[in-house]
């Protein structure tokens, strides 16, 4: 698990096809690697991605043809910059909202505009996943934790103030660019408890059941 406040900047040393499928070679940049040991779990970009070796400047991950076809790993090439984090600890503040590193589609930047001093992006979402994007909601980007501000029709947009544009992968963005998405995990459980609340014998949604699976106290 992650939490969508991303580490570092990193950048792609070396893409190798090995055995049909693909080895990354990442430059970690400024992510502090002390504490990193074989088999630890980095998200790349926001994908979940598992050090098959490292030292204190890079690590190595090897890339299945699913997480290929699946997100916008298939574009990276020597010297694309690519937002990393660690996979979090019990101890870790949880400063974003909780993160999967499972990309559950990929959506495309389609406007960029300034906005005081911040800018706004309208990003363009797969049909699939709109019913998962609330106004004010969590999504996550290329692994980083954002707040949605608008919902309309097949799109979202939202606001990237200075910290954050200075801090990822979202100052290279440009219009049409691809971009990973992950939709909020609240979502996705809520959906699938009302899908079996409405079973045959099963009670409707009601503050009991919510209360009974966990979503408020």
């Amino acid at each position: 698990m992650f939490t969508g406040i991303i580490e570092a900047i990193g950048k792609v040393k070396r893409v190798e096809p090995v055995g049909g499928d693909m080895r990354l070679s990442i430059d970690v940049g400024s992510l502090d690697m002390s504490d990193v040991s074989l088999g630890d779990s980095i998200a790349v970009n926001g994908v979940c991605l598992t050090a098959v070796k490292f030292d204190n400047s890079s690590f190595v991950a090897d890339v299945s043809n699913e997480s290929i076809s699946l997100t916008t790993l298939k574009h990276l090439k020597t010297g694309s910059p690519v937002n990393l984090e660690k996979a979090l600890l019990p101890t870790t503040r949880l400063g974003g909202h909780l993160v999967s590193g499972h990309v559950d589609g990929l959506g495309k930047v389609l406007h960029i505009a300034d906005d005081g001093r911040s800018v706004r992006y309208t990003i363009k979402v797969p049909a699939e996943l709109k019913r998962y994007i609330a106004v004010k909601g969590s999504i996550c980007i290329d692994g980083t934790s954002l707040t949605v501000n608008a919902v309309n029709d097949d799109c979202f947009d939202i606001n990237i103030v200075p910290h954050t544009q200075e801090r990822t992968i979202i100052q290279s963005y440009k219009t049409d660019s691809e971009v990973n998405l992950e939709v909020d995990l609240v979502a996705r459980y809520l959906e699938s408890l009302l899908l079996h609340s409405s079973d045959k014998g099963k009670e409707g949604l009601s503050l009991d059941l919510l209360s009974k699976a966990g979503f408020i106290g």
